[in-house]
């Protein structure tokens, strides 16, 4: 790509796409959204970057807290990957022990990479997989490591949505264990809700601690972890940093984007316009069965099942001839640039995709 603006990318040819990949979901206002520029470009005026932490990062974390109640203290890191290993650290040097079980991905590092060649095998035997919205064999691996469990890590949703009675045995069992619950809500928050899951579904008690990223910039570097006073004085106690740290423009952005979030309604028409999508997208599959095999996903961030792998490239490759980039696996992500008459062509586009197939 050349440039993007909204829910549109132009190659170097100048071509342009429709676009739902939304830079993996990071992106949930449109791309260049002018409110979020004129914010970093005053922080880009104000030096970027400094010796010490900008009054910025002060200022995110008092409305993000306000907002997110259940966030009393943070720490602002860039990517979700070492934000989510930094929730675990934290949950280690409060509990002394070491395994750790999650659901989802959780990102790159070795922590949660048992099967990734180059991850030693020491570090490999401390993390195991929970099955999503399995509530009897969560419960027995939980129980199963409870004197060596330092935390629980869940993505809430992983292609469908929990069910109430996963997301209440989680609580009360980590409770038990005396674990730390985590919940990755690294796609989920600014997109389902601004708190997330935890928002969206009511979570009480609330997890612990809770890591933030993605759409909370609109496609600027930031991510957070946060929670519990007690348990984020950790941070006292080890060692968690960054070069970049002292950063501001990145801050400025999520800031503002914070504010559009809560003054437009941003998350009611992510709800709405991908409503309008996930219903094409089950037309479309009962249209064309020998392809589609299923549709998955929330309104918020869905995909398509095909009959094989083949299929599925060259679907993804028919739907970019014809100006529209929807990815085939987990997922497409709608923003507030994709109106009703977008989703339509969308659609329109796709099914003539297919019918190709």
């Amino acid at each position: 790509m050349a440039r993007a603006s909204g829910c549109r990318v132009w190659d170097e040819s100048g071509r342009e796409y429709v676009d739902y990949i939304m830079a993996l979901g990071a992106v949930a206002l449109g791309y260049g959204h002018p409110a979020v520029n004129r914010a970093a470009s005053a922080a880009i005026d104000a030096g970027v970057v400094g010796p010490l932490p900008p009054v910025s990062e002060q200022a995110l974390a008092a409305a993000l807290a306000a907002r997110i109640p259940w966030l009393e203290r943070v720490r602002f890191l860039k990517t979700g990957a070492e934000a989510v290993a930094a929730a675990v650290r934290l949950a280690r040097v409060a509990t002394g022990r070491e395994d750790v079980l999650g659901c989802g991905y959780h990102g790159w590092l070795d922590w949660c990479q048992g099967a990734t060649d180059g991850v030693p095998a020491g570090v490999r035997v401390l993390f195991a997989e929970l099955p999503f919205n399995d509530v009897a064999t969560s419960r027995q691996m939980i129980r199963e490591r409870a004197h060596r469990l330092a935390a629980v890590v869940i993505e809430p949703v992983v292609v469908v949505e929990p069910t109430r009675e996963w997301l209440e045995m989680l609580r009360v069992e980590t409770t038990r264990a005396g674990a730390v619950l985590i919940f990755d809500e690294i796609k989920t928050a600014f997109r389902l809700a601004i708190g997330g899951a935890v928002e969206r579904y009511g979570v009480r008690p609330p997890p612990d601690l809770v890591v933030l990223g993605k759409a909370l910039a609109n496609g600027f570097p930031l991510a957070v972890v946060g929670g519990r006073a007690d348990l984020m004085a950790g941070a006292s106690r080890t060692w968690i940093s960054s070069t970049l740290a002292t950063e501001g423009v990145a801050l400025a952005a999520a800031r503002e984007t914070l504010d559009i979030f809560a003054r437009e309604d941003v998350c009611g028409h992510l709800h709405r316009i991908g409503m309008r999508l996930l219903h094409g997208l089950h037309e479309l599959q009962r249209a064309h069965a020998g392809v589609v095999t299923g549709v998955a996903g929330v309104p918020e961030m869905c995909f398509l099942h095909y009959a094989t792998e083949e299929l599925s490239q060259r679907a993804a490759l028919a739907a970019a001839q014809r100006g529209l980039l929807f990815k085939r696996t987990a997922y497409n992500f709608v923003s507030l640039a994709h109106d009703e008459a977008t989703i339509d062509r969308t659609l329109t586009i796709l099914d003539e995709s297919l019918r190709t197939l």
